[in-house]
């Protein structure tokens, strides 16, 4: 990952006050609830809106019966056709009206949901960018990328409850008040069905809050599965782990199928009740009212009326019901991603006070956990049989992970952390390549002259990769440099490193992907680009091993010796065992015969 150069103190706040509408405040991560009340009070002008379309709406589909029994009764039943046409013109201006209130109220809650979801999206990503490099230690790529799109789009569906819910209970209560008008028992059943249909749904949508979490979380792990997988194939093809790997992908994918049928279960339940019920309901109003119509009770005009009510009220409870099944998938999603706003980025100062100056001039780095000192002005290299050893030393001699690691003299943890990132660099394989023109790439967020962007990339040894694609340093890189070779993306990686120039450069195996040729000519461009500036490099590579000026060997985790390579080479055989690589004899400097084969990736 290349990682540093972060603006303000590197460590932005994951949480903001309420006014400034970025990001939820602490009261509002005290649970789903008062999460999903903080995404609907960042547009409260939309919701009401929404509220007010969605009962015009509503009261449209609701005089619409009442405008047909005028024009059934005054008009059909007495013969009168000017009067009938006139309800009936009524009639049509109603509908009209009624068909604009529904698009408004559907282009508004459409709002709605995109600023809920993309607000979701934002505080995970803000929050993903203050978690720093504590972040691919604390979760997975895969479930990233589940809380920040599925989650973010359900909880945006679910605040689309909002307006037209309200609207759906306020139309309740006109259709009682009708119905009251037209017959009490009429007005009585609505009161008394409408609870019923309720405890009918209720339990099931507890049930279906069970499921659903259990299935949004083994959806999360699966997708982080397919991500490493996915990541790591090339590598385990070489390791033949493949099929193991797909066999536990295709065992997690059926128990996910499995749970999905589980939901799928609950929610078509859920979705047959909200049908059948209203259907049901429907029918039983209607039967009395028929039967009220044929007792002299209700005029044919007023049964119209009746049957038109109750299938307004129809509508309203099937979405009422659907509320209720969004409104459970909401608190599921809301509860995931406060897990993951939940999670806290390292603690690099270890004690309190205020942010001490760096050293004003190249100062050397002490690690003592591994006795690792890195000389000012230097090539240093770290060497262990162990990669993960020298990366967790490069990770403290950065601030990447607290430590009791020293600059100048001064704690690291002590520093301003703005200052560290400002000046030193960490570049590794994980290091992201944004989409678009492969200069933008190699510069970042500062614009650069021709002629640095023409040093670094001689320097990595990559002038080949401009060359070789259309449109040169204009050409677009696809996302995670896609365009490319394994070899071409960890030599832009380097270049772009190289490009930022920074006081200390912490390269993490920067030539794994190379082969011997490409590899001899990156380990003599970097060691001239960097001539007279502090870089650290994990590697155990001969080639960059023989131009670093001091070699630290590190066995499990600390110094076993330090030197040059030539001098490691001649005085310890556990260091000539792991970076001879089938030399033909000690001090040989050059590689093995296996060693343009023992590489992870091709350079072209």
């Amino acid at each position: 990952m290349l990682r540093g150069k972060r603006s303000g103190d590197g460590r932005r706040k994951p949480v903001a006050g309420l006014g400034t509408g970025g990001s939820p405040g602490p009261r509002d991560r005290e649970g789903p609830v008062r999460y999903l009340r903080w995404t609907a009070a960042r547009q409260p002008r939309r919701i009401a809106s929404g509220t007010l379309f969605a009962t015009l709406w509503l009261g449209g589909l609701i005089l619409m019966p009442y405008l047909m029994s005028r024009a059934v009764d005054d008009g059909l039943e007495n013969g009168d056709r000017a009067t009938a046409a006139a309800w009936v013109a009524a009639l049509l201006a109603a509908a009209a009206l009624t068909a604009l209130f529904g698009t408004l109220r559907h282009r508004t809650m459409c709002r709605v949901r995109l600023d809920a979801a993309f607000r979701t999206v934002r505080v995970v990503v803000r929050h993903s960018t203050a978690l720093g490099a504590a972040l691919q230690r604390r979760v997975g790529a895969g479930e990233i990328v589940t809380v920040g799109l599925g989650d973010a789009a359900t909880i945006g569906n679910t605040l689309t409850f909002l307006g037209p819910g309200i609207g759906c209970l306020i139309a309740l209560g006109i259709v009682a008040f009708l119905l009251f008008a037209a017959s009490p028992l009429l007005a009585a059943v609505v009161l008394l069905g409408v609870p019923v249909i309720a405890l009918c749904v209720g339990p099931l949508l507890g049930r279906l809050q069970s499921t659903e979490a259990v299935y949004r979380t083994r959806q999360g792990e699966l997708a982080s599965r397919f991500g490493d997988i996915a990541g790591g194939l090339h590598v385990l093809n070489a390791i033949g782990g493949k099929d193991e790997y797909a066999a536990r992908y295709r065992h997690g994918s059926r128990a996910l199928r499995d749970e999905g049928y589980r939901v799928g279960a609950v929610t078509s339940w859920i979705g047959a009740l909200a049908v059948g019920l209203p259907t049901l309901f429907l029918a039983v109003i209607t039967w009395i009212a028929a039967r009220m119509t044929a007792q002299g009770q209700l005029t044919v005009g007023e049964l119209v009326a009746v049957y038109g009510y109750t299938a307004v009220l129809n509508i309203a409870v099937s979405y009422l019901i659907e509320c209720g099944d969004d409104i459970i998938r909401g608190l599921v999603a809301a509860r995931r991603v406060l897990g993951f706003l939940a999670l806290e980025p390292d603690t690099l100062h270890g004690e309190p006070g205020p942010a001490l100056p760096p050293p004003d001039a190249p100062a050397a780095l002490h690690d003592p956990d591994s006795g690792v000192t890195v000389t000012p002005g230097a090539l240093t290299a770290l060497v262990s049989d162990r990669p993960a050893e020298t990366a967790l030393v490069a990770d403290r001699i950065a601030g990447f992970t607290g430590s009791a690691t020293t600059w100048g003299g001064t704690r690291l943890d002590r520093i301003g952390i703005g200052a560290v990132r400002e000046r030193i660099l960490v570049a590794d394989n994980d290091a992201a390549l944004f989409a678009g023109p492969l200069r933008k790439v190699l510069s970042g967020r500062h614009d650069r002259a021709e002629d640095p962007i023409s040093r670094a990339l001689e320097a990595a040894f990559a002038h080949d990769i401009v060359r070789g694609l259309p449109g040169g340093l204009d050409a677009p890189v696809r996302a995670g440099g896609r365009n490319l070779s394994g070899g071409q993306r960890q030599r832009v990686r380097l270049a772009r490193a190289l490009l930022a120039e920074p006081d200390v450069l912490v390269a993490v195996e920067p030539t794994s992907a190379l082969d011997a040729h490409t590899e001899a000519a990156v380990a003599t461009g970097l060691a001239a680009a960097r001539q007279g500036r502090t870089t650290v490099v994990t590697t155990t590579s001969p080639l960059v091993l023989d131009r670093a000026d001091t070699v630290h060997y590190l066995v499990d985790g600390t110094v076993a010796a330090t030197g040059s390579h030539r001098e490691l080479l001649t005085r310890h055989a556990g260091y000539r065992a792991l970076v001879a690589r089938g030399a033909e004899e000690p001090g040989t400097t050059g590689p093995g015969p296996r060693a343009a084969t023992e590489r992870t990736g091709a350079a072209r």
